[in-house]
């Protein structure tokens, strides 16, 4: 897009970790470096970086609900100094209900392991609860404060048959995800998670936005702010792409035979 980096463009980065007392650092550090636009990743960044700057553009290309959230006004004005690209919508959470029903149909007990503190992740099981009865399904929601709560949890639900786990999206999720996939393997839990790398690692199967399509598209918008636009003027998109993963080895250790319709609409496939 001809910026250069070392001739006309410098970038800074903070690599988040999961305290916030270090994300609130980075934030500022950040924003004292006086950047002509934020490349804002994971709702764990926007609080801390909208406390230290209304004016430096930001941008967030895996945004979840940002107009409750605080972070605009509205999608199509968003009128401050932060816009971007949405990474999922809660009707995700349903789509993920119907793949699992989809990949095992003999799931009747679904557990929904989320971030009770995220808001997409409360939104989603709503979704998922909404449309529980209609496809025959009990919902279980399990909170993740730390892997022993996650591990006596599953255990738990575990102890009845015909279940099974959708994993929402949330930086918790990414946290636990090695815990949560093993404990997915250990229990016979057939499992869908937000991202493909789940799958890479041993996870069943995985729908959600293609990740990489939304950096792109920030690295648009950020190029339009660097030529002079407002974040306030320029909408939050929602996602265009998205990803089916399937991993057939963890399907075999489950006893599943996937569908031939849904082996069609995967993305990836991992034997």
């Amino acid at each position: 897009m001809g910026w250069p980096i070392g001739r006309n463009m410098r970038i800074d980065v903070r690599w988040a970790t999961a305290d916030a007392n270090e994300i609130r650092r980075h934030a500022a550090e950040l924003v004292a470096l006086k950047p002509d636009v934020i490349l804002a990743t994971g709702e764990s960044t926007m609080p801390p970086l909208l406390q230290a700057t209304r004016t430096v553009p930001i941008v967030f290309p895996t945004g979840f609900d940002p107009v409750a959230n605080g972070y605009v006004n509205s999608l199509a004005r968003p009128g401050g100094n932060a816009t971007g690209f949405l990474i999922a919508e809660f009707t995700m959470g349903g789509k993920c209900l119907e793949l699992l029903k989809e990949i095992a149909p003999g799931v009747t007990r679904v557990a929904v392991i989320r971030d009770a503190t995220n808001t997409g992740g409360i939104g989603q099981l709503g979704v998922i609860n909404a449309m529980a009865s209609t496809l025959r399904v009990e919902v279980t929601p399990v909170n993740m404060p730390n892997a022993d709560e996650i591990d006596n949890a599953l255990a738990a639900f575990a102890r009845s048959p015909n279940g099974g786990l959708i994993i929402v999206g949330s930086g918790a999720a990414i946290r636990y995800r090695e815990l949560i996939i093993n404990l997915a393997a250990r229990h016979k839990l057939p499992a869908i998670y937000f991202e493909r790398f789940f799958v890479a690692d041993g996870g069943l199967i995985s729908y959600g936005v293609d990740q990489l399509d939304q950096y792109r598209r920030a690295a648009g918008y950020i190029d339009r702010i660097l030529k002079g636009e407002k974040p306030a003027d320029m909408p939050v998109q929602a996602a265009t792409k998205y990803e089916l993963a399937i991993n057939l080895k963890t399907a075999k250790a489950l006893g599943l035979t996937v569908p031939p319709s849904l082996l069609a609409r995967a993305s990836e496939v991992i034997e």
